[in-house]
């Protein structure tokens, strides 16, 4: 068994193998909770975090007191997956639960890019704030969002109360909104960290002084691309900017947890830290091969850590392998909610590990590594399977162009081979064999390049009639009646302005 570092306790749930099951709300009944007793949720999600970006997981060039801190309190998972190694997709799957090809969203969204600016989340979605919201909870969203920037599909629009951040990364628009409000039309990079800070720790302390409990997603920028650090943190680590940027983060989780303790309700909060996908660049992804835009482990796999000193009593490290589709069902056992019963879901709740207590299982389920609309990996137990595909295939962002035209599979066991590097299939025929069927089956739920799965629920839209583009190079594709009507409508909601002739006359 695992222990913390230092703390000698046992884990009580690394040796309960867990394996996702896909199950239907009316198998998760709800349990029994006082109203009093219903915890507080934090949810806080860092963007391009790697695996080895904070003290805990091994980082060498930065300091994260406040992050291992928590860890040390709660449970630090090692082996938790993003569902997909994008922005867009990785978010949607954490507040539906569900896989983001099921729940429709898989593309990584550009609100410049023609293909994309009019989609987001389908507002038939049930995202985790309206779980929250109709069980009496109060919902705040700090933080990028980035699941459709047009009004129809901000995050007032999806559960929360109140919103205080932007629509998407920085490079694709600058602004800031406090819920309608736009604060900034440029965003100051280097007060970021500290709008979200504050913010963060004022919604805590008055939400400390009502009767009602509070949901707060906050989900960070950093260290995504472009980052600046305040002027208190330039400088201060040996990773230059991008260090600097980290330590700065720490630093908000820092008060964050200052803020819960001195409103005295630290004891029974939900703190939740990880990241939507992989960094950028392998260094921080290490011991894992891969990056954000991948599927190697590199890009999936991130760190999480779950704290809630209420229900945790034996801090610990475990090696169970979990993902991002775990957090709905888990967060909605926690406050003593039944799932909804409209949606499938993809995770199960966790809950039951914390005490040493096995789940209930109905069928042995992978997980699956798409990019997009690509299935490319799958993974049951420590087997890992890459499966063929063609560049064709591969979506605008795969930038890394990992393993671009893969002819044949190539099978890694990750427990021996965690950085994914002698390929073991044909000492393995039938394991191969096994995974390529359950690939088949993954592709008629939850489809493939050019294929629509059985189980997908539609993509949000402007235009519900138009085919949803995934790949910026099909935009032709469309019927040029559906194009001009898109382009009309774009025009009308944000008008580009020619810029004028502004030549000085000349003088005599």
């Amino acid at each position: 068994m695992s222990k913390y570092p230092g703390s000698g306790i046992p884990c009580p749930i690394e040796s309960i193998a867990i394996v996702v099951v896909l199950a239907v709300a009316s198998l998760w009944p709800a349990s029994t909770i006082a109203a009093e007793d219903r915890p507080n949720v934090i949810f806080m999600l860092t963007d391009d975090l790697g695996y080895s970006d904070i003290g805990c997981y091994g980082a060498r060039k930065v300091k994260t007191p406040h992050i291992d801190r928590l860890a040390a309190e709660g449970i630090r998972f090692t082996d938790f997956h993003t569902a997909a190694s994008i922005c867009s997709p990785s978010r949607a799957a954490i507040l539906t639960g569900a896989y983001p090809q099921r729940a429709g969203l898989y593309m990584g969204l550009n609100p410049n890019r023609t293909a994309h600016w009019f989609l987001g989340l389908h507002p038939d979605e049930i995202t985790i704030a309206e779980q929250f919201k109709q069980q009496g909870y109060a919902t705040h969203m700090v933080g990028k969002w980035h699941l459709g920037t047009e009004p129809e599909f901000l995050p007032r629009t999806q559960g929360f109360d109140h919103y205080y951040g932007m629509p998407c990364n920085y490079a694709h628009s600058p602004k800031f909104f406090d819920d309608d409000e736009e604060v900034f039309a440029k965003t100051p990079l280097d007060r970021l960290t500290q709008l979200y800070t504050q913010r963060v720790t004022s919604i805590i302390r008055d939400q400390a002084k009502r009767d009602e409990p509070f949901f707060l997603y906050y989900a960070h920028n950093y260290p995504h691309t472009p980052y600046q650090a305040g002027q208190d943190f330039q400088g201060t680590s040996q990773d230059g900017v991008r260090g600097d940027v980290m330590q700065e983060l720490d630093r908000s989780v820092g008060e964050m947890m200052t803020a819960l303790k001195e409103a005295g309700v630290a004891e029974n909060t939900i703190v939740i830290f990880t990241s939507d996908n992989g960094p950028t660049t392998n260094e921080y992804a290490h011991p894992y091969r891969g990056t954000k835009y991948v599927t190697f482990e590199g890009g999936h796999r991130v760190p999480f850590i779950f704290y809630w000193p209420a229900r945790i009593k034996e801090p610990c490290v475990s090696n169970v392998s979990i993902n991002a589709m775990d957090v709905f069902p888990t967060l909605s056992a926690a406050i003593g909610a039944s799932l909804p019963k409209e949606h499938v879901y993809d995770g199960e709740n966790l809950l039951p590990l914390f005490e040493g207590k096995p789940l209930k299982r109905l069928a042995a389920q992978p997980f699956y590594y798409y990019n997009c609309e690509n299935l490319q990996a799958i993974r049951r137990d420590d087997w890992k399977l890459h499966l063929p595909r063609s560049e064709e295939q591969l979506p605008f962002w795969d930038k890394n162009r990992a393993f671009a035209n893969l002819q044949t599979q190539i099978l890694y066991n990750l427990s021996t081979d965690a950085a994914e590097s002698t390929n073991v299939a044909a000492d393995n025929p039938e394991v191969v064999r096994e995974l390529l069927q359950l690939a088949d089956s993954a592709r008629k739920d939850l489809g493939e390049f050019m294929q629509r799965g059985q189980s997908q629920r539609p993509t949000g839209s402007l235009f519900p009639d138009a085919p949803v583009i995934s790949h910026e190079k099909d935009w032709g594709t469309l019927d040029p009646a559906v194009v001009e009507a898109i382009a009309r409508e774009r025009q009308k909601r944000h008008p580009v302005q020619r810029p004028r002739n502004k030549q000085r006359k000349k003088q005599k």
